[in-house]
């Protein structure tokens, strides 16, 4: 499944993380030199909830800024009820 929200359209998206060595020129340094750009990956932060889509309870994969705003329709929470004694 992959990882893409339904609402938000939100999806992992590639990028790089970058190794510094060197003292930054504000802290009395010659500045920070790069010695190394590695790729990574940015993952959507995809939540498996219970929400009602055509009239219907289902799991679905969304985004959490997606439940945040509002955007799934959570279903009603279960009132329980004690059993009613049958009348004799």
């Amino acid at each position: 499944m992959p990882r893409v929200c339904p609402f938000t359209g939100k999806k992992t998206t590639s990028g790089r993380t970058y190794t510094h060595r060197g003292k930054a020129i504000r802290h009395g340094g010659v500045g920070l030199k790069i010695t190394g750009k590695t790729k990574r990956k940015f993952k959507a932060n995809m939540q498996r909830v219970r929400a009602v889509v055509d009239g219907k309870v289902v799991k679905i994969n969304v985004s959490a800024k997606a439940i945040r705003n509002g955007m799934v329709v959570k279903p009603p929470k279960r009132t329980w009820v004690a059993p009613v004694e049958a009348a004799e």
